[in-house]
């Protein structure tokens, strides 16, 4: 073929790919590269492109014309369709050839049609010289996601049909238009229209309808009756300030959140300039669920004894069951249950602090591990720390041995509701964990100086902390000093990455997944906890302030230059794997039982496992950028 004549044939496949996406934004020396390797090929009515008995694909097809079928293979339909057909501008196999596994679909030309190829090294090479390709071949996993979650809501279509979900916006779940007075109205006159609407609270607001406040019925007898206030004075000196409020955007989960973590049970309902729309009441979010978010939180606030919170730990598990049925997100899972277990941590130190003499002890309880990263699922145990100021060295023995003293009921009581005693001893009643201030900065400080095994293995569950329970700023000093240390000690963070790569994704060559002895795939220890080691490094050469494996991710990346669509990806694969431990935890009794981070791949759909394998490849290239960045 002529020169001449193949510059022909390379314009025409760049004018025709310059048609559709992701080609039309893909880098001019990108485009070229596909343009002048894509060969036509043509593939008669009825004939079989690609299928699974082909092994790992060779070549990567564009539709040029005609109509090209992917048809599910094997009898179970994963998927709201059995057949997808796919025309001009459209791809495919995009997962197979990225994972180098056997494609999932047959692709059968159900038309005499024609296909761009190119072979699977020039398709990765394009990935790796175009980011809007790569970007293309990857952003995908957040649409199998959302396949995934409606495929889980479809097994209770029948309770779905009945009541809204948790995913509903709480701007449907407005009855009525928004009752409100300003500040100065005379609080009788508020009570008394409240009295006449059956109203559980008065919305106060400022001349633009803005929220400025809120009275609720529970105020009136500790503000009102009690206090002996005089009702001809205004609203606005009895008001509780700076309501809670959401857009009406927000969803139920996220009010029922709000209330779980705030212990409150109106949540104001704004528009896009924080005009007051409508109030949401706990009593709107009952019907979207079977267990009451207001009997577990009330259950928790009112416990008498650790009966009483044995119950609320039920419940919690209950209302997280529920949730997930109804396809609410990995991630605001964890949260949910982190705040509504947060509730019932500080609801056991406080009945014990009834039962202890800590009186004048200035000190904080701290949570570690998943804890410590609003990360908990079903399936936990402790791990939970102290630290305190003593400004008398004469009183610092005696004073820790009340803390721990302290911390031994509490850890006992956390127990008898399902949080098992953590079989490392790391625990507040463990002398070598109920610290000063000082003394916990001196421990952090050594581990990053002499970074053995043992002391990369302390920083990888002692940095994950936070305050659950008394002065918060302990916590905040202590991030403070060790992001300050960490950040400028390169030879520990070089470490830390070469601890965090002893354990790869586990990938197989040849079959999909590589399975322990046992068949099955640890999701926490070979899964979550690559993302989790990733995002730690990170926080800490970058000096991120949160706990969070996803805020780590987020916040590093915009500073690291990773682009929003990738760190997306990248918290989708581990999103992903903490729902499957949460879906499989279900089946489990008790806390932490043996077992209930594993999966057997061949137990899930091949939707769930496509993504699963997607999940882990995010894992692999996380990975990858710090053995890069490290020279590991």
């Amino acid at each position: 073929m002529s020169n001449d004549a193949a510059n022909l044939l390379v314009g025409a496949s760049t004018d025709f790919l310059r048609n559709f996406s992701p080609f039309n934004r893909m880098e001019a020396e990108a485009l070229a590269f596909l343009a002048e390797r894509a060969v036509l090929g043509f593939h008669p009515r009825g004939a079989d492109i690609l299928t699974p008995e082909a092994g790992v694909p060779t070549h990567f097809y564009i539709v040029q014309r005609g109509k090209i079928q992917a048809r599910q293979s094997g009898q179970t339909t994963v998927t709201e369709y059995t057949s997808l057909t796919l025309g001009p501008g459209e791809c495919f196999p995009i997962g197979a050839i990225s994972a180098r596994r056997p494609s999932t679909n047959a692709y059968v030309a159900v038309e005499d049609s024609f296909c761009f190829q190119i072979s699977a090294d020039d398709f990765l090479h394009l990935m790796q010289i175009s980011p809007v390709f790569h970007l293309f071949c990857t952003q995908y996993i957040a649409s199998l996601l959302t396949q995934s979650r409606q495929q889980l809501q479809s097994t209770f279509a029948q309770r779905a049909a009945e009541q809204q979900t948790m995913t509903t916006a709480l701007g449907k779940l407005i009855k009525q238009d928004p009752v409100f007075v300003t500040a100065g109205t005379p609080t009788r006159n508020a009570l008394e229209r409240m009295a006449e609407l059956h109203l559980g609270c008065m919305v106060v607001v400022d001349d633009g309808r803005h929220p400025v406040g809120i009275l609720t019925q529970s105020d009136l007898l500790p503000r009102v009756i009690l206090a002996g206030f005089d009702l001809s004075r205004p609203i606005g000196e009895l008001m509780t300030a700076n309501p809670h409020q959401l857009p009406a955007s927000a969803s139920a989960y996220d009010a029922a959140l709000e209330m779980a973590t705030h212990g409150v049970r109106h949540l104001l309902v704004v528009d896009a300039d924080s005009v007051l729309l409508g109030v949401v009441s706990e009593r709107d979010l009952f019907s979207l669920q079977r267990i009451s978010l207001r009997q577990i939180r009330a259950g928790i606030d009112n416990a008498a004894d650790i009966e009483a919170l044995q119950r609320a730990s039920k419940d919690i598990r209950q209302l997280a069951l529920n949730l997930i049925a109804q396809g609410i997100g990995a991630e605001q899972l964890t949260q949910f249950i982190s705040a509504l277990n947060d509730a019932l941590t500080r609801r056991i130190i406080t009945l014990a602090r009834e039962r202890h003499d800590l009186v004048g002890i200035d000190f904080a309880w701290f949570a570690f591990g998943s804890e410590g990263r609003h990360e908990q699922t079903l399936s936990t145990d402790q791990d939970n720390g102290i630290i305190f100021r003593c400004a008398d060295a004469t009183r610092l023995k005696g004073t820790r041995q009340r803390l721990i003293d302290f911390a031994h009921k509490v850890n006992e009581d956390l127990a008898a509701c399902g949080f098992p005693l953590c079989k490392g001893n790391i625990m507040a009643s463990n002398p070598e964990l109920c610290l000063t201030h000082d003394e916990w900065k001196s421990r952090f400080g050594d581990w990053i100086r002499e970074p053995d095994p043992q002391a990369l293995l302390n920083a990888s569950i002692f940095f994950d902390f936070r305050v659950l329970y008394g002065n918060e700023r302990f916590g905040d000093q202590l991030r403070s000093a060790l992001n300050r240390a960490a950040k400028g000690n390169t030879a520990f963070l070089r470490m830390m990455a070469a601890n965090a790569l002893q354990v790869a994704p586990p990938l197989g060559r040849i079959r999909d997944f590589v399975l322990e002895e046992d068949g099955t795939i640890d999701l926490k220890k070979s899964g979550a906890r690559l993302f989790v080691d990733v995002a730690r490094i990170f926080a800490l050469r970058i000096g991120v302030e949160s706990s969070s494996t996803v805020q780590r991710l987020r916040q590093a990346s915009a500073k690291m230059g990773i682009s929003p669509e990738e760190v997306s990806a990248i918290v989708d694969g581990f999103n992903f794997i903490q729902l499957l431990r949460l879906r499989s935890q279900h089946l489990e009794i008790e806390h932490d039982a043996d077992g209930d981070n594993r999966i057997n791949p061949e137990s899930l759909n091949e939707l769930d496992r496509r993504i699963l394998k997607e999940a882990f490849r995010q894992a692999r290239k996380l990975q990858l950028r710090l053995k890069l960045d490290y020279q590991l």
